[in-house]
């Protein structure tokens, strides 16, 4: 569906639901991660770009303190609606309608009054668990609302850094900055290598030439709260904790693959080790990563993303039979310079860059390889890289 379609759908929803009168309209995108693949909370480098499917919004200040919002996808929950005053807790009926909640409690808590409620009407093209970060797009959208609508004049960090809040501590799900960033911080053609450490980042020119980048949806749901997500973050904290015993270093992100083959023997655990392995050498890849795009170097590029993959199976174990069979076989299919699972796993979708001209038999190659050996269908998306959040 075109924007101008989808906007035409959600205006018209919207005035059957809460009546006429003027409407403003927004649009936050999902985003993909190139590569840099847990790294974020351990210190390192990602390398994230905004994509042109997202979350679209029309929304209407009211006069009294209600807020109502109503999505397209999730039709059966109806209207949601709260008080401002007295309603901004995580309920179970208020579904998606908690991240509204959780980005205006945010936003009150860092001293910003909103007196009057308003009305939201939103459709999203992210399929749901896909890991394209339908939850961050949708914290952003209601950023890029409200910020609008009550004239707050925030910043775009701010508006990141709010809706990490909402996903930490309002949802509770211990996610790092990365989604957030990219969604908020995007630009068409652009990917964004970011320190997450320091929040200082790049535009990289992402220029595939001949080559596009594919979506590969395994279509297996994966909710990152109940995933081992966490698990895998604990694990990489005992790492550092034992590092630390003699490294003066407050993130694996820090180490070289050098000084940690030379420490690696204070870890003391194989599982460990693994884990601290993939954040080091990931972390070392999306450097790489930058320099291979900024040359124009497409094939070590994609070198790169069949070792990320790799570690990913291997040495972190978040990858699972459904990801694995799309980039293992992506990997051997022709016009295909690299493929790895992107987000944090168990499902969700991975990535190839696909010769233009052979994106037609790829999909049909690895539509059948995936039913035959899953017994249900993945999705195919070309990705375009796009801008960030914004009123439209």
């Amino acid at each position: 569906m075109s924007t101008k379609e989808m906007k035409q759908e959600v205006t018209e929803k919207f005035t059957a639901l809460f009546g006429d009168g003027a409407t403003a309209n927004y649009f936050s995108p999902g985003r993909i991660n190139l590569i840099g693949e847990h790294t974020d909370y351990n210190g390192g480098y990602v390398f994230p770009a905004a994509i042109s499917i997202g979350t679209f919004g029309v929304a209407r200040k009211r006069t009294d303190s209600l807020v109502k919002v109503y999505s397209l996808n999730f039709e059966t929950v109806g209207v949601i609606e709260f008080s401002l005053e007295d309603e901004l807790v995580n309920t179970p009926e208020a579904n998606w309608g908690n991240f509204v909640k959780g980005y205006l409690l945010k936003l009150k808590e860092a001293g910003h009054a909103i007196q009057t409620g308003f009305e939201l009407v939103i459709e999203g093209t992210i399929p749901n668990g896909s890991g394209l970060s339908s939850s961050a797009s949708l914290e952003l959208l209601v950023g890029t609302v409200v910020n609008d609508l009550y004239h707050l004049g925030l910043d775009k960090l701010t508006l990141v850094q709010l809706g990490q809040k909402v996903e930490n501590e309002f949802i509770g799900v211990n996610s790092g900055i990365m989604d957030q960033f990219a969604i908020g911080f995007g630009e068409i053609g652009k990917a964004i290598l970011l320190d997450t450490n320091t929040l200082k980042y790049e535009l990289v020119p992402a220029e595939f030439g001949d080559y596009k980048i594919v979506i590969m949806n395994t279509n297996k749901r994966r909710e990152l709260a109940d995933s081992k997500y966490n698990e895998r973050r604990a694990e990489c904290e005992e790492a550092l904790k034992r590092l630390q015993t003699k490294l003066e270093i407050t993130a694996l992100g820090q180490l070289t693959p050098t000084e940690f083959e030379e420490n690696r023997a204070l870890i003391g655990d194989v599982t460990l080790e693994k884990r601290a392995k993939h954040a080091v050498y990931e972390n070392e890849r999306t450097k790489l990563a930058k320099t291979c795009l900024e040359a124009g170097e497409l094939q070590a590029f994609g070198q790169l993303l069949n070792a990320s993959h790799e570690s990913l199976k291997n040495d972190y174990e978040v990858t699972g039979i459904e990801l694995d069979t799309l980039t293992e076989t992506a990997q051997g299919l022709p016009g295909v310079l690299g493929a790895r699972m992107t987000g944090a796993g168990f499902g969700g979708c991975g990535i190839a860059l696909v010769k233009t001209s052979d994106i037609e038999a790829f999909i049909s190659k690895m539509s059948a390889t995936y039913l035959e050996k899953i017994g249900y269908d993945a999705s195919f998306y070309v990705a375009t890289i796009a801008d960030g959040a914004r009123k439209l």
